[in-house]
């Protein structure tokens, strides 16, 4: 298993994995219930430089030269930046301005996503990469590590738990209810 900066190549595996991360999210960012569309536009996005779910943010697992999981995190001061493309290219593709919340702020270093592919799941991958990002990104000072996690995912938020995120604030993002997580270096 090996851990890397994503490529625009994987921009494929990024919009599968970043679909299965955000489930019903991405459909009230393109305004319609439609997989295929969904992939469409965060292939798109994927493949681009300088936005939200660009390849720029992304890390992705590899095994056997198969990218299988990913995650993409960001500093959360750029989001308005890097949300603008998304944003364009909602109202150029589906004709509808983008209104969604923002679920980050400057200060933060946000977990954005972490998806991992149907036939991986069940193997660690997604606390392999938290555990990856705490040590890459949770020891900056200033900044506090973060993510969402629906309040309807307690096996999730058990994860996060578990690996020092606690819970600071609820939330809502795409009309669903979330808690803000921050991570907090615990002594050992």
């Amino acid at each position: 298993m090996l851990i890397r900066k994503a490529k625009p190549s994987d921009a494929s595996s990024i919009a599968t994995c970043i679909a299965l991360a955000m489930d019903e999210i991405i459909y009230a960012i393109i305004g319609e219930i439609d997989d295929q569309k969904a992939h469409d536009f965060l292939l798109e996005m994927a493949s681009q430089p300088a936005n939200q779910y660009s390849f720029e943010c992304c890390w992705v697992v590899e095994e056997n030269d198969e990218v299988v999981a990913v995650t993409n995190v960001y500093d959360g001061g750029n989001l308005l930046r890097l949300r603008e493309p998304i944003r364009n290219a909602v109202q150029t593709k589906f004709g509808r301005e983008l209104n969604i919340e923002d679920e980050t702020k400057k200060g933060e270093i946000y977990i954005d996503c972490i998806g991992v592919k149907t036939e991986h799941q069940g193997k660690g991958l997604g606390a392999k990469l938290l555990q990856f990002l705490i040590e890459k990104y949770g020891r900056l000072t200033n900044y506090h590590l973060s993510l969402l996690v629906d309040e309807e995912n307690p096996r999730a938020k058990k994860l996060y738990k578990k690996l020092g995120f606690q819970v600071v604030e609820e939330c809502q993002l795409g009309g669903e209810t979330m808690e803000r997580m921050y991570w907090f270096e615990r002594e050992i």
